[in-house]
């Protein structure tokens, strides 16, 4: 009898997605990761989980509606990571009319009729806070509701929900050789050590790697795919409020400038087809400048790329556009052949449903339960997205010594599971030494037991991105804490 029923190769949201729907569904699943959950691209999408307004000037009505349902789904089952936002488009002479960006909306609107989020409006910009962080002459602006996410955290919460569900998962474990019979034998190199895991099935999630292994590791024909990648860039706060601005340019592209982690503005995203590592996949000076040309068009404060502190960039694979919004699949089986599932492409707003739909394809091999993914909430989610500042509130009521900056963050990232940090500390100085202003002792010990961190960047720019303001004294700290630990 094989050790798994499903054995997963990448720790990206669709492995992560693929395991926490696969153990719910009763498999006997194993995830193996060769670096940190979500290090590649599934931690650096552009944090949003929309309909994709664009796709209505392509015609893709059902995608967009299809897509608005799963923003929803996500709403419920992860408030604390996923929050409604409004959206707001400076009309531009130059570009779009005014009437077909009005139209869009009042569809976008009628696409996403039950979800509860504020409707569409028009905003005249020249007496509206939107328009302070704005050049002139843009008088009308206007402003509609979708969400943002944090990726990383995404990926950490949904692979908690899949162990505690029974799913094995194993980070710094690099699967080097696969043997096909009627099971599979997987030979992985786990933290150094050689082991080997029989498997009924197996799971080819790896993004970038996906043709490479196939071809090296599970010495299949690999699939036929183009590597796309996506960057971004992070600046100073451009604007106040919480607000996103939607730009359009004069390619025709949308680009998009969010608040990012309270003193920071993310804008982004330009895409291109890559060539080459996808574990250094670094943001070309062009397109760095290219974005800082997109803000200038209709900010008033100028960027200039000596301003970005940080860039963003991840390379997936896909066949083709829709792909890289929806992600595909395939399974290769035969007499004698165990399944070989490959999963690829697709953004984090579809990644629910696509794990939903990988798992589905394997009922014929395993008796299994049904859907059960889009019910239940994930780690910290057991609450309504509309009472997230009431959750704020309780538990600067119960720990007194935080602070509104410092509650958020944590509620944001932990939702109600931050009791498992905090317990019964009545004082700061209580969560053990401090890194910084913002991470305790405490905080580290639980991402290390509970959320697979290893190393200060697994903390500092995926688990959070507290790596923006974190002087070099405190990263040494807590490296020495975490190699102690």
């Amino acid at each position: 009898m094989a050790d798994y029923d499903l054995a997963i190769i990448g720790g990206g949201l669709n492995g992560v997605s693929i395991a926490r729907d696969a153990a719910g569904r009763g498999l006997r699943v194993i995830l193996l990761e060769q670096g940190d959950l979500g290090a590649a691209a599934s931690s650096a999408s552009p944090r949003l989980v929309h309909g994709d307004l664009a796709g209505l000037e392509r015609r893709h009505f059902l995608r967009v509606r299809s897509a608005l349902a799963e923003r929803d789904v996500w709403l419920r089952i992860a408030p604390h990571l996923v929050r409604p936002m409004r959206f707001a488009i400076p009309a531009h002479s130059e570009e779009r009319p005014i009437w077909q960006l009005r139209s869009w909306l009042l569809l976008y609107d009628r696409l996403a009729a039950r979800s509860g989020l504020p409707a569409s409006a028009t905003v005249d910009v020249t007496h509206h806070p939107l328009g302070n962080a704005l050049r002139r002459p843009f008088g009308t602006a206007f402003e509609y509701s979708d969400c943002v996410v944090d990726d990383s955290r995404l990926v950490v919460l949904t692979a908690m929900d899949a162990a505690a569900r029974g799913a094995v998962i194993r980070t710094g474990a690099r699967c080097t050789r696969a043997e096909r019979g009627r099971e599979w034998r997987l030979v992985t190199k786990d933290r150094g050590f050689r082991q080997v895991v029989t498997a009924r099935s197996v799971a080819n999630v790896s993004g970038a790697w996906t043709p490479s292994v196939a071809e090296t590791v599970l010495r299949v024909p690999p699939p036929k795919l183009a590597a796309v990648q996506m960057s971004q860039i992070v600046v100073r706060r451009l604007f106040d409020g919480d607000n996103i601005y939607v730009f359009q340019n004069s390619d025709g592209r949308l680009i998009f400038a969010s608040p990012y982690e309270r003193d920071f503005t993310l804008i982004g995203t330009v895409s291109h087809p890559f060539k080459g590592d996808p574990a250094v996949v670094a943001m070309a000076a062009g397109d760095v400048a290219y974005l800082c040309e997109a803000a200038n068009r209709y900010f008033r404060e100028r960027i200039e790329t000596v301003d970005v502190v940080r860039t963003i960039s991840g390379a997936n694979m896909a066949r083709n556009a829709a792909d890289r919004r929806d992600g595909a699949m395939t399974l290769d089986h035969g007499r004698g052949k165990a399944p070989l599932l490959t999963v690829f492409g697709g953004d984090v707003t579809t990644s629910r449903r696509r794990a939903e739909q990988a798992v589905s394809m394997l009922t014929p091999f395993y008796p299994m339960s049904p859907c059960w993914t889009a019910r239940a909430p994930l780690p910290g989610g057991d609450f309504a997205w509309s009472d997230f500042d009431n959750v704020v509130e309780d538990v600067r009521e119960r720990w007194r010594f935080l602070g509104e900056e410092a509650a958020r963050r944590l509620v944001a990232a932990y939702g109600s599971n931050v009791k498992e940090i905090l317990g019964e500390a009545k004082a700061r100085s209580e969560l053990g030494p401090a890194f910084g202003p913002e991470l305790t002792g405490a905080e580290v010990r639980y991402l290390m037991q509970k959320e697979w961190a290893r190393f200060p960047d697994d903390i500092l720019w995926r688990r959070s991105k507290l790596g923006l303001t974190m002087l070099p004294a405190d990263r040494d700290a807590l490296a020495a804490f975490m190699a102690a630990s």
